[in-house]
């Protein structure tokens, strides 16, 4: 039942993100990175995750040049060749050499020279699918950025995180499982939620 209703969340939420004009998409990416940069996490951080939009995602593109212009080191995921299920954190600058994984998203070419240690980032922005009004995060349900985050879940060790999100994907209730991890800060177009 859970996972039926996850799913039938996804898609409607999906279908909402993808049907936002590219206008709408500018607006709110250029309204998220005036939240952004006012964060006191975002000042004090060095090392910051962050991911390239797909799929009518949040247009990151101006956050990350904001970052590269800010002196700060970007890092994308990467999903680990070896490790199932898991992701990798490889430093990305202007002249990355790119391609596409296996769900079509693009990636820094794995070269371990460029892997950061997930408890050495200071700061990780995450994508998602939808979240709600206690701060839960559905993901595309790969459970990706649920592993990566529970160190910081458990034991407060590692990069703190911060969702990133269009308006039209906070929902009213999440259905959860015992895996998801909470976020403690969201930035939407027009609001920061933090719990």
């Amino acid at each position: 039942m859970t996972q039926s209703t996850r799913q039938q969340l996804r898609q409607q939420v999906r279908l909402k993100r993808q049907a936002l004009t590219l206008h709408q998409q500018e607006q709110a990416s250029k309204a998220v990175l005036a939240r952004f940069n006012q964060l006191q996490d975002v000042h004090h951080a060095q090392h910051i995750a962050i991911y390239l939009s797909n799929d009518g995602e949040l247009d990151t593109g101006p956050l990350i040049e904001w970052l590269w212009h800010h002196g700060k080191t970007v890092y994308l995921p990467v999903l680990h060749p070896f490790s199932k299920g898991h992701l990798l954190f490889l430093h990305y600058h202007p002249d990355s050499r790119m391609h596409c994984n296996r769900y079509g998203i693009a990636e820094p070419v794995l070269d371990v020279r460029h892997v950061k240690p997930v408890h050495e980032l200071d700061l990780m922005c995450t994508p998602m699918v939808a979240f709600d009004e206690q701060g839960q995060r559905l993901g595309m349900g790969g459970g990706y950025y649920d592993r990566t985050l529970s160190q910081w879940h458990h034991h407060g060790t590692g990069p703190r995180p911060l969702g990133l999100a269009h308006d039209c994907q906070q929902v009213r209730h999440l259905p959860c499982e015992a895996w998801d991890v909470p976020l403690p800060a969201i930035i939407t177009p027009s609001a920061y939620h933090h719990w």
